[in-house]
């Protein structure tokens, strides 16, 4: 049965946290307010709940998988940082963007796109993403959380807990969500090319 946790926005409450990363420990798929929208989560190295992300989502074969990771230091071990980039990112993060880099060879090979070899990392600005990712103590594996069909993303606790109950574990519900999701940026031709323009403006 899934969970419904009522999280405190800017002190998210130790206990709550710690308990959505036991369940994404377990292999469960946790539902969290991000510093864009609502995202569903999953253990990086467990394949089956990346297959229930998948099939929640419905996302195409050659998906842009995204990590979400708590800092610059994190990041740089699952990507390849060049000295410019390194730059940018240091601006921009923590924030609302998605940046795409060379997976270093620390990404599950599942993970990774598997034409161009990359992955999507974002560090995200938002105190209980960040505090779930303190109490993971690793990144975890993330998807916007917009459902098959619909034009905008979730963005309330009870409206993620009707739609998918049962089929994930816990809802961190930190109130009101966002609807639009990050800017996508490709550091990986380079260049810096803006695939997508969401939420953040890069400075």
């Amino acid at each position: 049965m899934t969970q419904l946790l009522s999280v405190h926005p800017t002190h998210p409450q130790a206990r709550l946290l710690q308990m959505a990363a036991s369940a994404l420990h377990k292999g469960e798929l946790v539902a969290y307010p991000s510093d864009t929208t609502y995202a569903l989560a999953c253990h990086v190295g467990d394949k089956a709940a990346m297959e229930k992300l998948i099939q929640i989502r419905q996302l195409p074969k050659n998906h842009q998988f995204t990590l979400a990771c708590r800092d610059l230091s994190e990041l740089s071990t699952y990507a390849r940082v060049e000295n410019a980039d390194y730059r940018l990112l240091k601006r921009n993060t923590p924030g609302p963007f998605t940046f795409i880099l060379q997976a270093s060879k620390e990404v599950p090979k599942r993970l990774v796109h598997p034409k161009k070899r990359t992955i999507g990392l974002h560090i995200p600005d938002h105190p209980i993403a960040q505090g779930l990712l303190d109490a993971l103590a690793e990144p975890m594996l993330t998807s916007t959380l917009r459902m098959p069909g619909d034009d905008e993303c979730l963005q309330e606790g009870e409206e993620i807990l009707a739609r998918l109950k049962n089929q994930i574990a816990v809802v961190l519900d930190g109130g009101q969500g966002g609807i639009e999701p990050s800017t996508v940026v490709d550091l990986t031709q380079g260049g810096v090319d803006v695939v997508r323009q969401g939420v953040g403006e890069l400075v």
